[in-house]
């Protein structure tokens, strides 16, 4: 990443001048917007998802966004050029977009520091538990650590605890967690408290990594991202600021019954 990159804009608009400069701008072949519901059977908490899709050759970008903000219409995208969704008014397009160029120019299976995890084939909440097993792992959480958990999923406050931290829950769509733990959805409350932060891939989407990002480095607190949202977009931060990243492309854990693959990386 070039030195003057500090933020997810700034990359943005990077690769919208590579595209505008291209003698063959990459085309944007299907953009179409999913909407997912799950319950899982450990608990009453009902998961509602929503992304868009970008696919820019033989990668697909995504981006999850808030219920009714996009819809099925998106599709009369698919065909334009990727520098026109990088331009789109609207900012799941466009980080949808950028995520689908950069996973094209570095698919995350041909990326060689990542290290791919099995996820086994099983119900939904077995592969839930090995998914947020994994992510759970990407920190090294000692006793008593207090980790900020920004987007909360059940299996991944109880995978935090299983190793002895005390999950600090943030969340614009969760009052409580299963057992009853109050959720925060002031940010800046959890980062002030943390000893380490996990933030999901939606922060990409909803504008506030950057704000976490920077936070995390002025306060020296290894941060670790889920992404499904952006997760080659979060790739592009490893080490300024990123320290570890499950990525994973679409279709995602959730959408299959089989064996399906984590990308994981650290930085040393």
């Amino acid at each position: 990443m070039d030195q003057d990159i500090d933020s997810v804009d700034d990359l943005r608009h990077h690769v919208l001048l590579h595209e505008r400069s291209a003698s063959e701008p990459l085309i944007a072949r299907s953009v179409f917007y999913v909407q997912h519901g799950t319950r899982l059977a450990a608990g009453d908490q009902l998961y509602r998802n929503q992304y868009v899709l970008v696919r820019v050759e033989n990668a697909f970008g995504a981006c999850a966004v808030e219920a009714g903000e996009l819809g099925p219409d998106v599709s009369d995208l698919s065909g334009r050029p990727v520098g026109d969704l990088l331009q789109d008014s609207r900012s799941p397009i466009r980080l949808a977009a950028l995520d689908g160029w950069l996973a094209a120019r570095r698919p995350h299976r041909d990326d060689d520091r990542a290290q791919s995890v099995r996820l086994p084939p099983g119900t939904p909440d077995q592969r839930a538990e090995a998914r947020d097993d994994a992510v759970a792992r990407l920190l090294d959480i000692g006793s008593g650590d207090r980790v900020a958990l920004i987007g909360v999923v059940n299996p991944l406050v109880a995978a935090i605890r299983e190793r002895g931290g005390e999950p600090l829950p943030c969340d614009f769509g969760m009052q409580f967690t299963q057992w009853g733990d109050p959720v925060t959805n002031d940010m800046d409350e959890v980062l002030d408290e943390a000893d380490a932060v996990i933030a999901t891939g939606m922060t990409l989407g909803n504008g506030s990594f950057d704000r976490i990002r920077h936070r995390c480095i002025d306060r020296s607190l290894p941060l670790a991202l889920y992404a499904q949202s952006g997760s080659a977009v979060a790739r592009e931060f490893l080490g300024r600021g990123v320290s570890a990243l499950s990525a994973e492309h679409f279709p995602f854990s959730q959408f299959s019954a089989d064996e399906t693959l984590l990308h994981i990386y650290r930085v040393p």
